[in-house]
């Protein structure tokens, strides 16, 4: 065996300047990339306390605005119930929390959920002009659920959907939908069901919504004249009403009534969406 070979590898193993080669990369930066960045952080705050307490509170509102129209946009987004429409379910006052994603990926309105919708188009033709700053203050109040709403959303339960047949109304009063009487507990007490008779084939890609407080509401009942015949486009709907945030005594979750459980899908035409 070379011994003179065997020390030269030996001592080449052991070489300092083989070890400061062999060093991992992020051993060297990791610390210097630490302090480039506590530096960075350090340069911030220094930044900050520099900064008047009125372009701190500024900078704050900025960042907080943001947030929240982030998150009403993806998510959820509380609204501020202005009329007695729904009652009992939902009083003047309250604020429900509408969630902006059941209808995502795929999910469709299904009867008996209670929907925010844009009536623009459906429920109102000639949406009113606004003054921009109007708007703008009743944009960020109804952010946080503070302000009434846009004058063209509205919240309304879903009683028939694409293809559905809802009729009004069964010799004991009640609605029909596909030939199924519908037990509507949900009714402001002494209300019927409808004084409006009526019998509409929901189109696909649509919407019948009737109020709670039947005899309180307008609804798809008061625009059969109009275009789309009451029916609401369901790419008008915003989100599904889940839960009453406020006030604090009414907090709950918003349920799926039991009464249309039994209602048979439509047979005279396609449907389009899911029931239930």
């Amino acid at each position: 065996m070379d011994t003179e070979a065997q020390r030269d590898v030996e001592r080449d193993s052991s070489s300092p300047l083989r070890g400061r080669i062999g060093r991992s990369r992020f051993a060297v930066s990791g610390p210097r990339g630490f302090r480039v960045r506590l530096r960075a952080l350090r340069a911030l705050r220094d930044w900050w306390d520099g900064l008047p307490l009125w372009q701190e509170a500024a900078l704050l509102g900025v960042v907080c605005l943001g947030v929240l129209s982030l998150v009403n946009a993806l998510l959820v987004q509380p609204f501020l119930i202005p009329s007695g429409s729904m009652e009992n379910t939902l009083k003047v006052g309250d604020r429900v929390v509408v969630n902006k994603l059941a209808y995502r990926f795929g999910n469709q309105p299904r009867r008996g959920d209670v929907v925010v919708f844009d009536g623009a188009g459906s429920f109102v033709q000639d949406p009113p002009s606004e003054n921009p700053l109007t708007h703008l203050l009743r944009t960020v109040g109804s952010m946080a659920g503070l302000a009434q709403p846009d004058e063209t959303d509205y919240i309304k339960r879903v009683v028939g959907v694409g293809g559905d047949r809802v009729t009004c109304c069964d010799r004991q009063g009640r609605i029909m939908v596909n030939g199924q009487p519908v037990e509507e507990d949900y009714l402001y007490p002494g209300d019927v069901p409808s004084q409006v008779p009526f019998d509409i084939v929901v189109p696909p890609g649509k919407l019948w919504v009737m109020g709670d407080h039947r005899s309180d509401s307008r609804d798809s009942r008061d625009h059969l004249g109009d275009p789309g015949g009451g029916t609401v486009p369901v790419d008008q709907v915003i989100g599904r009403a889940d839960w009453i945030g406020w006030p604090f005594g009414r907090m709950r979750t918003l349920h799926r009534p039991t009464g249309f459980a039994h209602v048979p899908p439509p047979t005279h035409m396609a449907a389009d969406g899911a029931h239930g």
